[in-house]
């Protein structure tokens, strides 16, 4: 029998928790690939983007570790249903972190009012009704059984959609149609241009994107900073990496920034390669020290 596009949601290493395990960290990571339609060519490199965040986050940047980060990777190719539903329930297990990233092309509404993202299958006539709607997902963070919610953005948007998001010079735009007080934002959301322009646009999940400057940044760490940082802490050496992209496409963007405090810590490698500089160490031992070097309990908030 078939398997269905639901029944392959893929869960990392953590999903072997028992039942009744708390205080760790919920990661549902979603690339939708807005199929052939080249008016969707936004998303063409979305879930390679998704599978990035999803290797890079759980080992690297919570203070749990990949023993306590139960990863939820969702099929490029599923249907808003299903990608409600695995974000459902990972919202439903008791928590200190649900965290959620949103990778693709947006669109909106007739009104413009509302947007979603773009899924598998879409056509001009139908990728609203048939995409995974924004305020879904925020309901769904809004409701859920974790501490605290963080929702990682890396999307583009066609001219309409941009406009009605209300661009780079917008006031209230991507305030009123992304922002909501109990789900903070950090990411990036930019342009996709229609035409030969659209061909220097950074995708999501491509090079210059979002994603690619978090992973970048989260491998080599910040030097300088504490063994542990915060969104906030990261955010501007991710937002230096993205600048690069911006000058090259010619197109600007706009940067979701972090909110400062939060129990959120990320692991910083660079305070660990400056700390071990001049050691001859096993690997093994350099393992078990960097296990070491992060708490295991985030500081009070």
């Amino acid at each position: 029998m078939r398997q269905s596009v639901a029944g392959r949601v893929r869960q990392g290493p953590a999903a072997k928790w028992g039942a009744g395990m708390t205080g760790g960290v919920e990661l549902v990571v979603i690339g939708a690939d807005g199929g052939p339609e080249r008016s969707y060519g936004g998303s063409a490199e979305a879930a390679h983007g998704a599978r990035l965040l999803a290797a890079a986050l759980p080992g690297v940047c919570f203070d749990t570790g990949s023993h306590g980060c139960r990863v939820t990777l969702v099929p490029p190719d599923a249907d808003a249903n299903a990608m409600l539903t695995a974000l459902r329930a990972a919202a439903a297990r008791p928590g200190r972190w649900l965290v959620v990233c949103l990778l693709g092309q947006l669109t909106a509404d007739q009104r413009g009012r509302r947007l979603a993202l773009v899924t598998a299958g879409s056509t001009p006539d139908n990728a609203y009704r048939r995409g995974l709607a924004w305020d879904w997902v925020v309901s769904a963070m809004v409701h859920g059984a974790a501490d605290q919610a963080l929702l990682l953005v890396d999307a583009v948007a066609a001219p309409e959609t941009w406009a009605a998001i209300g661009g780079v010079d917008g006031e209230q735009g991507v305030a009123e149609l992304l922002a909501h007080s109990r789900v903070p934002l950090w990411g990036r959301v930019g342009p996709y241009p229609s035409g030969r322009r659209s061909r220097g646009a950074v995708l999501p999940g491509g090079e210059g994107s979002f994603s690619w400057a978090l992973g970048r940044v989260l491998e080599r760490g910040v030097p300088g900073a504490p063994a542990t940082v915060g969104p906030a802490e990261l955010h501007p050496v991710v937002a230096a990496e993205l600048a690069w992209g911006e000058l090259a496409s010619g197109i600007g963007a706009r940067l979701l920034v972090p909110p400062s405090g939060g129990r959120l810590l990320m692991r910083n490698r660079a305070a660990v390669r400056g700390a071990l500089a001049g050691l001859s160490v096993s690997e093994e031992l350099l393992a078990v020290l960097w296990r070491e070097s992060a708490p295991t309990d985030p500081p009070s908030a």
